[in-house]
């Protein structure tokens, strides 16, 4: 198991003025009725398919009638941190009121202005290491990088990084993101510096770097931002993808074509992401009741459902709330053995590394 290591309001002043922890059923009950008056959340770069994303938005809708306004699903972590920064004066549609954004994009965004503290009522089961103390940031979910297979295509499933360098796999191995700003992908640079041998943080930036200047020569690297659909299309026959994304996107494609998934014998990385709220968000209220939505029993299961490991993961074990059925389709436990988590500092570290050097060193355009 893993252990971590980083409308105008016509209500009363008390209605407005939620607390930033609810503390009891009657500041929920506050919470709920100021958030069904703002009647609407606008949220940023939540695909359906994403951890189960469509199931969360609807149950959301469904338990207390407030409209979800979803922008740029297909969008990156930089995206959602611009839209905040665009909108700062803009209370219309295309303000969004929270993000769901990489690990290291959490302390950058409160260090610039750009989140507001919001404590959940399951605050406390949140692991201190995955949550700013104010409350401007919290872990959501995390998983490991993963290959997704397009096995119609490739009959030979690669087993880890260094097999990807081969001549059969050529035109054939694309990221879900451009590594000058999606985190996913970024991550992924890193995973392939650490399967080199090179410590995490800069030097697995380094490391990374070089093997997909080295893929990108050899003709291996698609430079497209790729998702099921390229990969089911052929153009994209594999995938660098989050396990989540990978297992759920094999679910939909119901073997048509065949996908196998496979968790890299080395340079395993794993990656937390982390739930904020806009500090210019329009609808405030209905911004922490999608909070506590998330943070719920329910909602955290939701995102199991997705593949995704919930980060109050160990406090639903603890006390006997994971259906066995969840647990079962998820990889075996073996499979994350090898997980690294980077820290805060590292993962700033690289990613400095990666978006200043990524064009010059890779000379690959990700489109």
């Amino acid at each position: 198991m893993f252990k971590f290591t980083g409308k105008i309001l016509s209500l009363t002043a008390a209605a407005l003025m939620v607390s930033t922890a609810v503390s009891s059923a009657q500041n929920l009950d506050e919470l709920i009725a100021a958030a069904k008056a703002e009647g609407t959340l606008t949220t940023v770069a939540l695909p359906h398919s994403w951890c189960n994303y469509g199931e969360v938005i609807s149950s959301f809708k469904e338990k207390y009638g407030i409209e979800v306004n979803e922008l740029n699903p297909d969008a990156g972590s930089a995206d959602e941190i611009e839209a905040i920064k665009a909108n700062k004066g803009n209370t219309g549609p295309q303000a969004p009121d929270v993000i769901d954004v990489g690990y290291a994009f959490g302390p950058s965004a409160k260090a610039e202005g750009l989140t507001q503290p919001y404590k959940v009522s399951t605050w406390d089961t949140i692991p201190n290491e995955v949550k700013d103390p104010e409350g401007h940031w919290y872990g959501d979910y995390y998983g490991v990088l993963a290959f997704m297979v397009n096995t119609d295509i490739v009959k030979n499933v690669p087993k880890d990084w260094s097999d990807l360098l081969k001549p059969e796999y050529a035109n054939s191995v694309a990221l879900s993101g451009n590594p000058l700003g999606d985190n996913q992908a970024i991550l992924a640079v890193q995973a392939a510096g650490l399967a080199a041998g090179a410590a995490s943080g800069a030097p697995a930036a380094e490391a990374g770097l070089k093997y997909f200047a080295e893929l990108n020569k050899a003709g291996n690297f698609v430079p497209v931002t790729a998702r099921t659909g390229t990969l089911a299309q052929g153009a994209t026959p594999i995938v660098v993808y989050w396990d989540y994304n990978a297992l759920s996107g094999k679910d939909e494609l119901k073997d048509n074509p065949p996908v196998e998934v496979v968790v890299p014998a080395s340079g395993v990385i794993a990656g937390v992401y982390v739930q904020a709220i806009s500090a210019y968000a329009p609808h405030p209220n209905a911004a922490k009741l999608w909070m506590e939505h998330l943070y719920s029993d329910e909602g955290q299961l939701l995102w199991l459902k997705g593949y995704c490991h919930p980060i109050r993961f160990n406090d639903l074990a603890k006390n006997g709330k994971i259906p066995q059925d969840l647990l079962d389709k998820m990889p075996p436990a073996a499979a994350y053995e090898k997980a690294v988590f980077p820290t805060l500092e590292e993962q700033a570290a690289a990613k400095e590394v990666i978006s200043k050097d990524w064009s010059g060193v890779v000379g690959a355009n990700v489109q």
